[in-house]
Formats: structure tokens, sequence, C-alpha cells
């Protein structure tokens, strides 16, 4: 009996090769899909406190933190099972990211009207930042010597000098900013309450050029080789590709219910969040054509693992 239950155990837990995992995070559901690639099936749930919306990976790749907004907790989640490996209080971490150099972990607290910035090393606090209202998104230059955070509800894009931890300018930028990229020199901001990408110089912040997107620009994200922006218009329902060097439109994609955020797999493919759907869309760029996969409520971060062992469910009958 001892040895027919440890099979049935270890047939509902041991990994298998199978394409690798996807993680997403219900940021209305208090909890993590997992997914597996190769069968696109959520093959379980990891129970989050309260309200996770977006996550990084650690520099040495050994991490996955999600931050749990409400619950005021970073999650430490291992990339390749999803096993929660330790857990850290932080206050209202919604948008977090590493730097290029792998020094500082920036988190961006929206509902506290603050940006903390961490050694990244000790995951000591270095430097709290009050801001005139709702940090969201964050991008850092290259060489890591700043870091640019979108204040939506202000209107504003604001720059930190990471050598010397002070604010370096706060400007207008667009109605609503969310997502932020660099890119080519410029710092690149969705803004949500408009249909375009404002187009910003990162020494003054001035916006240098508005590029049409879509209504409801939000999120911003380059291919893995460099050559392609892709923007989700939240509230349009459309997520576009632009050529990377001249920001040229290239094509429009329809993916309704509020399209977020999205990662690359192997395939070429496009795995976005639908934040308004509780699905998962995975778009064949060559064709136009996507499949969707039913996960929990208010989808938003996504991560995927084509490397990882996949958690595949075995049925026991």
């Amino acid at each position: 009996m001892r040895r027919l239950f440890l099979l049935l155990f270890l047939s509902f837990t041991t990994p298998a090769w199978a394409g690798g995992i996807a993680f997403v995070l219900n940021s209305g559901g208090a909890s993590i899909s997992v997914i597996d690639m190769a069968t696109q099936k959520e093959v379980r749930r990891i129970p989050a406190l309260r309200e996770p919306h977006h996550l990084t990976l650690s520099p040495d790749g050994h991490s996955l933190i999600v931050g749990d907004t409400a619950g005021n907790q970073l999650m430490f989640l291992d990339p390749n099972t999803g096993e929660v490996q330790k857990r850290l209080t932080a206050a209202d971490p919604y948008q977090l990211g590493f730097s290029p150099d792998g020094k500082f972990l920036t988190v961006n607290g929206l509902a506290r009207n603050q940006v903390d910035v961490y050694d990244a090393a000790s995951m000591k606090l270095l430097k709290r930042f009050p801001v005139v209202a709702t940090p969201s998104h964050l991008a850092y230059s290259p060489d890591s010597s700043t870091v640019f955070v979108s204040l939506q509800d202000s209107d504003k894009l604001a720059a930190f000098d990471l050598r010397t931890l002070t604010e370096k300018w706060t400007v207008p930028v667009g109605k609503t900013p969310a997502g932020v990229l660099w890119l080519n020199g410029t710092v690149l901001v969705a803004d949500m309450g408009t249909d375009y990408l404002a187009q910003v110089d990162p020494a003054t912040g001035k916006v240098i050029a508005h590029i049409v997107t879509g209504k409801g620009a939000h999120n911003l994200f380059l291919s893995p080789d460099h050559k392609i922006l892709w923007v989700d218009n939240r509230a349009g329902g459309t997520t576009v590709s632009l050529n990377a060097s001249t920001l040229k439109l290239i094509r429009s994609y329809a993916i309704p219910g509020g399209p977020d955020d999205m990662d690359f797999a192997p395939d070429g493919r496009l795995w976005i969040t639908r934040r308004w759907a509780q699905k998962v869309a995975i778009l064949d760029p060559a064709t136009g054509s996507y499949e969707t996969i039913d996960v929990g409520r208010s989808p938003h971060g996504i991560f995927l693992n084509p490397k990882a062992p996949s958690p595949t469910v075995v049925s026991s009958r």
C-alpha cells in the first residue's frame, strides 16, 4: 500500500522534460498559474497572499521574484519547478526589476507613491524616493546609472540617479504613462491615456516625438533579436509590431480582452496576458492567428522558461 501511494504521489509531482513551463500572475485571483508549454495546459496554481502583479528573474537566474502588492511581500520561486524558495517583506511591490549590471533592484510602490532602491546582493534598502503619484513601470539606462519610472496619475516620468541616489528630473510626458523602455539612446513611454508612445530625451526628459500605436498604449517589449518593438494597446485590444530602428508600424493584431504583458517563446510565438479575459493568448506573428489558455482572474505578469522541466500531471487512472 505504501509503495502504491508513493507511485501515485510521484506520478503527480515528478517533472518531465516536455518543453518548459510558463508562469502567469493572476492579480485578481491571488495565485500564479503554472503552465506546461508543450501541452499549453495549466497544471497547477501557486497560492499568493493578495495581489501579484509583476515578476523578474534574479541576475543569477536562480530565483523568479514575484511582487505581491497588497500582500507586501516578495515571493522567490524556483524558475524550474515553481517551488517557493523564500519570502521577504517589501512595501507594496508592484513593478520591479534589476539593473543591467545586477547591482540594484528597483521596486515601485504604486499605491504608496514611493520608489524603493535595494542593494541586489543583500536586499538592503538603499533609498526610498517619495513621488507625486502612482509609480508604475520602470526601465534602466544600459550603463545602470539611471532608472526611469512612469508616474501614471501625474502624467509624468521620473529619472533617478543610481550612483548618487538622487532624483534627476520629473517631467510631463503624456496622459497616464505606463510601460517604459530604453531603445536606441532614447526612452519610450507608453501613454495609456492616448494612442501613442512618447519618445523622451533621457538627459532632460523632453518629449522629442510621438509614435502612434493604438488606443490605450500600455506596455512595450523588444524582441529577443532586438529587431522588432512590440506594443500592447490595452484599451484598443491590439498588439502591434514596429521596426525597432525606424519605429515604423509593421503590423497590427487583434488581441481582445486587454493585452498587457508578454514574453517570447523559442518558436517565435508571443505569449500575451489578456487582463480582462482570464486568458493568455499565444500569437503566431506570421499568420496572425492565436490560441488561448485559460488562467486565473486578471492575468498580468508572465514569464516563460522553455528550458525548465515541465510539471506534467499524469493521470492515475
